[in-house]
């Protein structure tokens, strides 16, 4: 961490190069003396990234920020806010905390937080940013957060850890036995030295798995920001456990969306079925990475178009966790019915358990993308291809 970064001077030439072109900065040069091109570069890429994704980091003067890796691979404020709301208690370890966002909104809600840094220059960027955000219950530790617990002889309210997905070659990785540290060897470790161990995963990691792999799975949290998956939250206790209750949410500026329900409820259920009635519903992408395919439509009394098509409908309309629409009429899929209807025509199409993707539909049919028509190419009950056009209700 070079802290002639922090100079007055420096940091106002890093807020006054926020648009500038990375690429000229890097061929003009700078020429402070304490402080390389690359340092300043690096500094105005990400806090440029932190505008939208950290906001309380960008307005925050003398914040000093590492790569613009560890820019995108730390949690967003809002996820880190979700998270927060999830812990209490005295003591909150977090095992991998990177540059500390998630260690900030724990801090809100738990009285001491230990914050654990293998990287030693991001362990102190983190502490210095803590300093300048006025948080004074967080302690930086610069090493390992497995040989921290091991060394000390605490017991923790709650533990969190988010392991790296990079393999040694930088390529991503997801299954939780190619993930640093592999969270299955150390489990047992860390179950006897918390009350609640909250994990994060990649959203790309099969919720059926992880529950078998986990074993210890009290509630599986689904974040989505503006119906964009995120990350996987699994909260586990020392108590065997096999049916989770799954939290989908999706956060959103206005009102976040919140729908659960149990595992064994979308196993042991099969969806009653039908053809599109006045309304149809398509659920938001928490509930589509949960697998709540039947658990839906039987809570919210809707019909489903067939087995593997995550599209409802009823003649009543619903609030539903997810898009609603009006149906205009449904029609049997026909190349020159679609091409009537469609051709040189703009639409926002969508496909569910249909053949083609929809960008293959827009080139062939030339539609043009976006206005007030939503059009739904799917398979219905019968197994028969079906196109629904829609208007938003």
């Amino acid at each position: 961490m070079n802290k002639y970064i922090l100079n007055t001077g420096v940091q106002d030439f890093i807020n006054k190069n926020l648009s500038a072109d990375i690429s000229s900065l890097l061929l003009k040069g700078a020429h402070f003396k304490d402080v390389s091109t690359p340092e300043l570069a690096e500094q105005i890429e990400s806090k440029k990234r932190s505008q939208k994704k950290l906001p309380t980091w960008f307005n925050t003067e003398d914040i000093y920020y590492p790569n613009k890796l560890n820019i995108e691979q730390t949690s967003s404020e809002s996820t880190a806010q979700y998270k927060a709301s999830l812990v209490d208690g005295k003591k909150l370890l977090d095992l991998t905390g990177g540059f500390g966002v998630d260690s900030f909104y724990f801090s809100k809600k738990v009285d001491e937080v230990y914050h654990c840094e293998i990287d030693e220059n991001l362990s102190q960027i983190a502490s210095h940013n803590f300093e300048k955000l006025g948080i004074k219950n967080i302690q930086s530790i610069a090493k390992n957060g497995i040989e921290f617990l091991k060394e000390s002889n605490f017991h923790f309210d709650y533990i969190y850890i988010d392991p790296a997905r990079r393999d040694n070659s930088k390529s991503r990785v997801f299954l939780l036995q190619d993930c640093t540290p592999d969270i299955l060897n150390i489990l047992p470790t860390l179950l006897q030295r918390t009350l609640y161990l909250l994990v994060k995963t990649s959203p790309l990691l099969d919720i059926k798995k992880g529950i078998e792999d986990l074993k210890y799975v009290q509630e599986i949290h689904v974040v989505s920001v503006n119906n964009e998956v995120k990350e996987l939250l699994w909260k586990l206790t020392s108590e065997e456990n096999q049916n989770p209750v799954i939290k989908t949410i999706n956060l959103k500026k206005e009102n976040d969306v919140i729908f659960n329900f149990n595992f064994d409820d979308e196993q042991h259920n099969s969806p009653k079925l039908g053809l599109p009635e006045k309304y149809l519903y398509e659920p938001n992408a928490s509930i589509l990475k949960s697998g709540a395919f039947t658990t839906i439509g039987k809570k919210l009394d809707l019909l489903k178009l067939h087995p593997h098509t995550h599209l409802y409908t009823s003649n009543m309309l619903i609030d539903f966790p997810g898009r609603r629409f009006e149906v205009l009429k449904t029609v049997a899929f026909n190349k020159k019915t679609i091409k009537k209807e469609l051709s040189n025509k703009k639409a926002n199409i969508t496909t569910r358990n249909f053949p083609d993707s929809a960008n293959k539909i827009r080139e062939r049919f030339k539609v043009k993308d976006g206005g007030d028509l939503y059009v739904f190419f799917c398979t219905n009950l019968n197994n028969e291809k079906l196109v629904v056009f829609c208007k938003k209700a």
